[in-house]
């Protein structure tokens, strides 16, 4: 390896003293001839030295040929210009000693650039040609996206074809883009063309190249790469783009998230940053979907310490693991218990002393909670009720309670119990002191969590059908998990104390459509959608903000903040320990008939 450098070192000082000798025989055609005179020799050996100065500064020598790019030739512009006004700096200095025509600095100069420029160019060269002769078959991939990030994935696959993806044009709908060639590649046209030019060119892969892109454009362009019969990929969102962290490693199979009917929400790191960073943070129900997520989103604002609590010792052991397998640097404890386990709960506080805490653990099945209401009572009202008790006997700095849409106007024990749990939540905030902050927040179906509706659909598909969807009109609000624990962690940077946080989700999805989009990606055929009627406690539609809550923006774009009503912390008191009682008897009649008095707006018994 150092013989190699040595060797480029001063191969590039052979190359610069050349084209010394070659402007002196440009400016005076009778120097080769008639022999070099001292003075020249003089300014070549000084010439020589500068470069070498120069080479060594910038490293130049350490570059690797073989793999040049824009960066290495731009360093070695700067490495010639820098050693051309030098030379012709010293050359006006010692005139009447060199005797230097003025012009052979700066023709050395260009003609140095141009032969240690080439000399890289003609090393990349070879060896690409030498991995394109050995690698393998090559997949012939049409990128739709002729913009800054087909231009980089496109890049990329010309750099590595030992990757097998060989680039063969690009198609976009900009009209100044069309018949245009990028990297020597051609823009065929328009992204409607895609199935004609894909025949044409003998296209063999898809790619999506257009980080912006909404649902509709993805939903698309894989329709037509299904009409072509192609396989269709995906690379990464913006923020990767902007960043220029792409590479052919992230080119994934397209998914659900990709089809959102509105782009995911990103979060502000430096608001969550500033009451994460050091704290000891306890995640409850840390094993489920957004526990889970919440805890591998958690690790890049370096707590102190991140408690894992929750009753599935299997969950909870498998995201330890994870941790311990992703981030070995992060202090964790896996912990097993029941929020409706109030000593245990102490016990986990008056160890670890959290200063920060997201309450997750909850149940969330519809239909099952209807069949046995005394669950979601001790589950959802009685397990909250417990963390937000011993938060203020310890005096936590931040609550976050994870609720749901379906707490607005419930038709459903499951609803109605998160409902009466943000009421909880809102009493405790009115009894915090000065520098807590205890808050809800409030969002839709989460895509792809366990036990919703897209793995219920995929496992139908794998058994060949059909997807069965409760009626044709039913629609839901939908967010990916990552986005549901960014706005958790969010909610916790707002920490408007007793506020109930709702992200804007876009427009809700129908979920007939929702599995027509499943089947189109799963790539099944002949799989159909039939209705089941809706289930006990489902509505058609679901809701963010009942009539009477207030709506207020936040310093977040996308999220917005609402009150609940004045919850009196004496009444809900009183409340939650009679709905325990009923729960703990089994008399489902008197948990409906509180719910129906603590919630008024609830509609059960009526499908919306």
């Amino acid at each position: 390896m150092m013989n190699l450098t040595v060797s480029k070192f001063l191969l590039d000082l052979v190359l610069w003293g050349s084209s010394g000798v070659l402007a002196y025989a440009f400016r005076k055609p009778g120097l080769i001839t008639a022999g070099i005179p001292v003075n020249v020799w003089s300014y070549l050996l000084l010439s020589v030295l500068v470069m070498a100065a120069l080479e060594a500064r910038y490293g130049l020598h350490r570059q690797t040929w073989q793999r040049v790019g824009v960066l290495d030739l731009n360093l070695l512009a700067r490495a010639v210009a820098l050693a051309t006004l030098v030379m012709f700096a010293l050359g006006f200095v010692f005139q009447t000693w060199l005797q230097l025509p003025r012009s052979v600095p700066v023709l050395a100069g260009l003609l140095g650039f141009l032969m240690m420029g080439g000399v890289r160019l003609v090393a990349r060269l070879t060896n690409e040609r030498a991995r394109l002769r050995s690698s393998p078959q090559r997949q012939r991939v049409l990128i739709v996206g002729a913009g800054e990030a087909g231009t980089l994935i496109a890049r990329e696959m010309q750099r590595h074809p030992e990757a097998g993806l060989d680039a063969i044009g690009f198609l976009d709908d900009e009209p100044g883009k069309i018949r245009k060639r990028l990297l020597g590649l051609p823009v065929f046209g328009r992204v409607d063309d895609l199935v004609d030019v894909a025949k044409r060119e003998e296209a063999q892969e898809i790619l999506i190249a257009v980080p912006s892109a909404t649902g509709d454009f993805v939903r698309h362009v894989v329709d037509l790469a299904r009409d072509a019969e192609l396989r269709y990929r995906i690379i990464p969102g913006v923020f990767e783009i902007l960043s220029g962290d792409v590479n052919l490693q992230q080119i994934r199979d397209v998914n659900l998230e990709d089809l959102l009917r509105r782009p995911p929400v990103q979060l502000n790191t430096n608001e969550i940053a500033g009451y994460l960073r050091g704290r000891v943070v306890l995640v409850t129900g840390a094993g489920g979907s957004i526990g889970s997520e919440l805890v591998r989103q958690l690790v890049s604002f370096t707590p102190a310490k991140i408690l894992l609590f929750g009753r599935g010792e299997n969950s909870i052991f498998g995201i330890q693991q994870e941790l311990i397998r992703n981030w070995p640097d992060i202090d964790q404890v896996g912990l097993i218990g029941d929020v409706r386990d109030e000593a245990r709960l102490r016990a986990v506080f008056e160890r670890y002393r959290p200063e920060v805490i997201f309450h997750a653990a909850a149940h969330k099945h519809v239909p099952l909670m209807e069949e046995t209401p005394s669950e979601a009572i001790l589950n959802n009202v009685i397990g909250t009720q417990n963390v937000v008790e011993l938060c203020l006997e310890f005096g936590v700095g931040r609550l976050v309670n994870v609720s749901t849409d379906k707490a607005v106007n419930p038709t459903s024990i499951m609803g109605a119990s998160k409902r009466v749990a943000e009421m909880v939540v809102s009493a405790g905030a009115a009894r915090a002191r000065e520098g807590q902050a205890f808050v809800s927040v409030r969002f839709g179906n989460v895509l792809g969590s366990r036990g919703s509706v897209v793995p219920t659909f995929m496992a139908q598909i794998r058994a060949g059908g059909p997807i069965t969807v409760t009626h044709p009109e039913m629609v839901r609000y939908f967010m990916t998990i990552p986005e549901a624990a960014r706005l958790v962690l969010q909610a916790g940077g707002l920490a408007e104390n007793g506020k109930v946080y709702v992200l804007n989700m876009g427009d809700p999805v129908k979920i007939s459509d929702l599995a027509h989009d499943v089947i189109r990606l799963s790539g099944a055929r002949n799989v159909d959608v039939v209705y089941s009627g809706i289930r006990p406690g489902e509505k058609l539609y679901e809701e963010l903000l009942t009539s009477g809550e207030g709506v207020g923006a936040t310093t977040h774009s996308e999220i917005y903040s609402a009150q609940l009503g004045l919850v009196n912390p004496h009444t809900i008191g009183r409340d939650v320990r009679a709905l325990q009682n009923y729960a703990e008897q089994g008399d489902y009649m008197a948990i409906r008939q509180m719910l129906n008095r603590l919630i008024p707006e609830n509609k059960f018994g009526r499908v919306q």
